[in-house]
């Protein structure tokens, strides 16, 4: 599920994704991969009107970056735009990291046919 973006002037440059536990939104990664211009304008409608002032995602600010900056510091919270995490998205990736986070996630498209809440970390 997406639970925020990074603006990039008028677009977005990337989503940040997460997954339900235990009732818990939590943060699985950065998601640029995969957004091409017509998406990213087409994902940017459906988004901003679930802005919201709160960071959804139970697991954030971390605490460090990770070794390829997976991560959102605190430092790094003003950046984004938060969401009610209500849109489903399909992510490809190659693996977890030991951080818990997506290893070259990829953005594959927006999914109707699944609730919010069915969202779980997959292997």
């Amino acid at each position: 599920m997406v639970g925020g973006y990074r603006p990039e002037g008028s677009n977005l440059e990337l989503v940040l994704v997460g997954y339900y536990e235990k009732k818990e939104f939590l943060f699985a990664g950065k998601v640029r991969n995969g957004l091409n211009p017509a998406t990213r304008r087409k994902i940017l409608t459906i988004l901003r009107p679930l802005s919201t002032a709160q960071c959804p995602f139970a697991n954030l600010p971390s605490s460090r970056t990770g070794h390829w900056g997976e991560g959102v510091t605190a430092e790094d919270m003003k950046d984004y735009v938060w969401l009610k995490p209500e849109v489903v998205a399909e992510i490809k990736f190659t693996e977890w990291t030991a951080g818990g986070v997506l290893r070259h996630a990829e953005f594959i498209y927006l999914r109707d046919d699944k609730s919010p809440q069915e969202v779980s970390r997959e292997s």
